[in-house]
């Protein structure tokens, strides 16, 4: 790695959800819309961004430490549609419905790696399937898909993920991944 590394925080979904997802997102069929490879999948519970090199030991043992604090919990998915903003849509995205853990969590791990507090707003559990090219306009006439039968997502372990930056996608990898080992009587906004 070089001076400075590209980080965040999230849950890696198993291969069959993967699978799931991008064959859904392939109903989404337009020249604006560029599809999130299927290894990139993955469910964001905080985007660090560009770090120094020096502080991943640090970013590695906090996210630890919050690993420990949280239980395992299970999302629901609620649709798959345009987002985040209906009428100016800048992904198609996977969102779950609100998780009161999964926003504590997220929660959680931005107070304790970012200098600015935690945004007040629920965040939304979701995964990226698919963005809009910015070079194209965007279309307006995309449906959103509710599932037939229950799809959840078990988030049993977190990881620090390196993103490298590429095209027409950049790369993601996971660097280390930390199993929830909390009670679940005892899960709290650390």
């Amino acid at each position: 790695m070089s001076q400075t590394t590209r980080l965040f925080i999230a849950a890696p979904l198993p291969e069959e959800l993967k699978k799931y997802f991008s064959e859904q997102a392939g109903r989404y069929k337009h020249e604006a819309i560029r599809q999130v490879p299927i290894d990139n999948l993955h469910l964001t519970l905080y985007f660090i961004g560009n770090v120094p090199a020096s502080q991943l030991d640090t970013i590695q043992d906090v996210t630890a430490h919050m690993a420990q604090q949280f239980a395992p919990f299970t999302l629901q998915l609620e649709a798959i549609e345009p987002g985040p903003k209906p009428r100016s849509p800048r992904l198609i995205w996977a969102r779950f419905k609100s998780h009161d853990v999964f926003a504590q969590l997220s929660r959680s791990l931005t107070q304790a790696l970012s200098a600015e507090p935690p945004l007040s707003r629920e965040p939304k559990p979701h995964v990226t399937l698919a963005r809009f090219r910015k070079d194209r306009p965007v279309p307006h006439n995309l449906e959103p898909f509710h599932p037939h039968y229950p799809v959840t997502l078990e988030v049993n372990e977190i990881a620090v993920w390196h993103s490298e930056l590429g095209s027409p996608h950049p790369r993601y990898s996971i660097l280390q991944r930390y199993p929830l080992t909390g009670n679940p009587a005892e899960d709290k906004t650390v």
